[in-house]
């Protein structure tokens, strides 16, 4: 299938000022307009991997998730067969260079991560040596519910000639520089048949390269 002419990257970043007033996802492009993309010809599936890692990148989100060692990555999906594929069963791990591998997270694993000094509770001493008072730990970040609900990658199925996005978060807090080395591994993705595909691997130093050029 020919991909129709895709509207220029620059132009689509330059719309997130005001896509991020009201917390609104990029608009959905193919996957091979993006620098970070595997392509499948025999199979008709290209996926690619958008990390958002800058300040500018993630304001669409509520909440600052780099700055607790987070890193939404987003993923588009595009299926140019002329049959339904099926990520009911997909396995999406982050590969880091030296090969651990990061499962996406869910909410609450960010909320602890963001939160676990406020979730063990401040102490305030007492005088005469008596036992400190715990206060209760605060309430659950609605705010990570709010952006896992409108953002969250959640197509089980990619229909034809269509593209499905949507973003994936992953605990990076250990990595000095996450994106490095590191790739995007899916595996378990299914033909209308049942028939598993071939796994994909995205390297994110396609990204960092294409970063890199837009730069000089």
């Amino acid at each position: 299938m020919r991909i129709p002419r895709a509207i220029p990257l620059s132009l689509l970043w330059l719309a997130l000022p005001a896509l991020a007033a009201d917390h609104l996802a990029p608009p959905v492009q193919p996957a091979t307009t993006f620098a970070a993309v595997e392509i499948h010809e025999d199979e008709k599936v290209a996926i690619a991997a958008e990390p958002f890692d800058t300040k500018e990148k993630e304001a669409i989100f509520r909440v600052d998730y780099l700055a607790h060692g987070v890193m939404p990555v987003r993923l588009i999906v595009t299926n140019n067969g002329d049959r339904p594929i099926s990520l009911r069963d997909a396995r999406i791990l982050f590969l880091t260079a030296a090969g651990d591998k990061i499962q996406a997270a869910e909410p609450e694993d960010v909320e602890r991560l963001m939160t676990r000094k406020e979730r063990e509770g401040k102490k305030i001493p007492l005088p005469g040596g008596l036992p400190s008072i715990k206060l209760k730990p605060k309430a659950g970040n609605k705010e990570i519910e709010q952006d896992f609900d409108t953002f969250e990658y959640g197509a089980l199925v990619v229909e034809p000639h269509s593209t499905r996005a949507g973003f994936l978060f992953y605990d990076v807090s250990d990595l000095d520089h996450p994106l490095q080395g590191a790739r995007l591994h899916l595996r378990k993705l299914r033909d209308a048949d049942g028939k598993e595909l071939f796994y994909f691997e995205i390297p994110f130093d396609k990204y960092l390269q294409s970063k890199s050029s837009q730069m000089n």
